[in-house]
């Protein structure tokens, strides 16, 4: 079973970008909001990781386009 993987904030503003041709204020402050749960949600689930453990989590949890 493969597993969904999150956009990072900032992929979902780089989307709203290229869908929109353009960046509201209310697209930054949701870029925000959306940062902010996902440090929250992540701090919960991995805060017990080394450095190098929560690194590779969040990798294999939120999608990214380097690698």
């Amino acid at each position: 079973m493969k597993r969904e993987m999150k956009k990072t904030a900032v992929e979902w503003l780089v989307n709203m970008w290229e869908m929109q041709g353009t960046i509201t204020p209310l697209d930054i402050r949701e870029a925000k909001r959306i940062e902010k749960e996902q440090m929250i949600d992540f701090a919960f689930k991995y805060g017990d990781l080394t450095t190098r453990e929560i690194a590779d989590s969040f990798d294999k949890e939120y999608k990214t386009n380097e690698k």
